[in-house]
């Protein structure tokens, strides 16, 4: 079996550890004898309908997210959101998330449309939202992650989030919400990376990518020893940072 994974905008839109994303699913795939090959698509590459078996999209700043927007203007977009509804996976984080929605609003400049694969939309924020996160997914259990956005982004009636923040901010601080799920597509602002901390999120992918070839069943398991001391190292880390908030909250005069 062999699986093609697009890499949008992987020179420019890659920050926090985005990249480690990309080789969590190279490397769980190989560990099963799943060879992946990985092609990076930027500004003015085009997108061929029914070539890519999965997508990433990482974060970026503005000026990266106002190029990705422009670019994904017409044909490529038509056809990322084509790909999306056939049910090809692809994971977002953080900026490409934001332009998967409806529109990113900034601080200066005029709003970027987006997608809209995902009913949400986002503004941008006056406070820097950083710090360890940890969520409860319906679908994925206990997630972990890194967050560092200012951008709020907010969910349309019946959308549904990835899981819920336990600790952390999420989509904007205000709802209780990470990320965002349709069909088979994700985002989410847990950088980290996400993937090599959460495990079961990666062979979510893989698994969906594997089925629009025909596959059934269920993925080998793999010996997630590491990935697991990893995920909990996570989780104490965003337990102390709470507390080490909440003893400030309680000092301020």
């Amino acid at each position: 079996m062999r699986l093609r994974i697009g890499w949008l905008y992987a020179r420019t839109m890659n920050i926090y550890g985005d990249r480690g994303n990309v080789l969590a699913l190279v490397e769980r795939c190989r560990r099963r004898g799943i060879a992946a090959e990985v092609v990076e698509l930027g500004v003015g590459d085009p997108l061929e309908p029914g070539r890519y078996d999965l997508f990433f999209w990482g974060g970026g700043q503005d000026r990266e997210q106002i190029a990705a927007a422009h670019d994904l203007r017409g044909a490529k977009g038509e056809a990322l959101r084509a790909e999306v509804e056939r049910g090809v996976p692809i994971l977002a984080v953080c900026g490409g998330y934001q332009l998967l929605g409806h529109f990113y609003r900034p601080h200066d400049g005029p709003e970027l449309p987006g997608l809209g694969i995902f009913d949400a939309w986002t503004v941008a924020g006056e406070r820097r939202m950083i710090g360890n996160v940890v969520v409860d997914s319906p679908a994925f259990g206990e997630l972990v992650g890194f967050e560092n956005h200012s951008g709020r982004t907010y969910l349309g009636p019946g959308t549904e989030p990835l899981g819920f923040v336990r600790i952390g901010h999420g989509n904007n601080g205000e709802d209780g919400t990470e990320g965002c799920r349709y069909r088979n597509a994700i985002g989410t602002y847990l950088h980290g990376p996400v993937l090599p901390k959460n495990p079961q999120l990666a062979d979510f992918l893989v698994a969906a990518a594997l089925r629009l070839r025909g596959w059934e069943g269920e993925l080998p398991p793999l010996d997630d020893e590491l990935a697991a001391v990893a995920h909990a190292e996570a989780v104490a880390r965003a337990r102390d940072q709470e507390r080490a908030q909440r003893r400030r909250w309680f000092r301020r005069p």
